[in-house]
């Protein structure tokens, strides 16, 4: 079985969360420039298998496009032209930052640890790709 990838896009960063290869634990695995973002991408592929891509779909609280969307669809839009081969699917990434900086600040790290950006985007990525992973086993049942 192949891995599942997971992308929480910003603007500047974009954090990484893959599954294990049994698609049952989602893990953080990296949070990287989002200029940079496509090739790091490739380079994975071709160290690891994945059998699809989930990216978070980011709207607002009253259920309109966010100022990010369009940035999102346009590296979608890439994707899906240059590695099709591998599907790309949305997933509502709502409230993924609230709840990232709730998990972050129970987990007792340091004041200092818990300001770091990159560490939240990529706790964001995981619990999108875990959020992902549950509603696909509820829709199984």
């Amino acid at each position: 079985m192949a891995r599942i990838l997971s992308i929480d896009y910003g603007k500047k960063r974009t954090g990484l969360a893959v599954t294990d290869p049994l698609q049952l634990i989602a893990g953080g695995l990296a949070t990287v420039s989002t200029y940079t973002l496509f090739d790091y991408l490739k380079n994975y592929l071709e160290h690891e298998e994945v059998e699809r891509i989930v990216i978070g779909k980011p709207m607002q609280t009253n259920g309109k496009p966010s100022e990010n969307l369009a940035r999102v669809e346009q590296f979608v839009h890439r994707w899906q032209k240059n590695m099709p081969q591998i599907p790309i699917e949305y997933y509502d990434e709502r409230f993924t930052s609230v709840l990232a900086h709730r998990a972050i600040l129970e987990s007792g790290i340091s004041k200092k640890a818990r300001q770091d950006k990159a560490l939240v985007d990529e706790v964001s990525a995981v619990i999108l790709l875990q959020n992902y992973m549950e509603s696909r086993r509820i829709s199984k049942k």
